[in-house]
């Protein structure tokens, strides 16, 4: 594809990372020295069995978590801890319970000091985007799941990272609810650029949303495959070609332990 060869340097970079929990004495490894490359504006999904290591990845390019080994990059600085450069959502996303749909949006660009007119519109914008007019003066206990989704995808991007991290975002959704945000996530990407690193364990997900899929194997994970996934937007999920590329993965996959 195009876009992967567009950049020549990647921005964010995984230099033989490894990670090492220690509980009760004991040492439990997680991640396996993964090196990996991610181009701006690149979708890349990180697949693999359940309780692999993908969140640990993940918060590793957070810079919620510091490798034991190993270095992270991000634009080209090392990653030493957080920062607004990345955005993060989580599949249960922390709303502020006190806040309303724009207090919640508007949040990173007010507290970095933006005039609350441009840090309006900005926010606004990012509401329309996810498809939540009309809904600015609510609260998040008055929303449904998918919506407060929407509410924290629309906060990461008004805070204008270069990255978006999202850990299994639609994983407490409902089918019907998770399919109808597998589709407004790509448009959404389509439309408003970023590089994203999507978690999930649902190979349907994994493949309609992705420019390319990471194959992750079990605890420590390391990198077992990559695909290339080079079908045309918007995916249908019974393309032959949709349907040959999810089996060979599935094939490939390691049983969760």
């Amino acid at each position: 594809m195009e876009r992967h060869g567009s950049v020549e340097k990647p921005i964010i970079s995984l230099r033989g990372v490894s990670k090492t929990f220690e509980s009760a004495g004991r040492e439990k490894q997680v991640v396996n020295h993964v090196d990996l490359d991610v181009q701006e504006n690149e979708f890349v999904v990180l697949f693999g069995p359940g309780q692999s290591g993908k969140t640990t990845l993940i918060n590793l390019i957070a810079g919620l978590e510091l490798p034991t080994s190993g270095e992270v990059y991000v634009d080209d600085k090392k990653v030493t801890g957080p920062g607004a450069d990345r955005g993060v959502v989580y599949q249960t996303t922390a709303l502020f319970p006190f806040c309303t749909v724009m207090g919640n949006v508007e949040f990173g660009p007010k507290s970095r000091g933006i005039d609350k007119k441009t840090r309006r519109e900005r926010a606004q914008y990012f509401i329309d985007l996810v498809g939540l007019q009309g809904f600015e003066k609510s609260y998040p206990n008055r929303l449904s799941g998918g919506m407060r989704q929407r509410v924290g995808i629309a906060r990461a991007y008004c805070n204008d990272p270069k990255v978006m991290l999202l850990d299994e975002p639609f994983g407490h959704l409902d089918a019907q609810t998770r399919y109808m945000m597998k589709e407004e996530l790509e448009k959404i990407w389509q439309k408003e650029k970023r590089t994203v690193v999507f978690v999930t364990n649902n190979i349907e997900e994994a493949v309609y949303l992705a420019d390319r899929i990471v194959l992750l194997t079990n605890c420590p994970t390391s990198i077992k495959q990559e695909y290339i996934v080079d079908l045309p937007r918007p995916r249908s999920y019974v393309d032959p070609a949709f349907l040959k590329l999810r089996q060979e993965i599935v094939d490939n996959t390691d049983d969760t332990l």
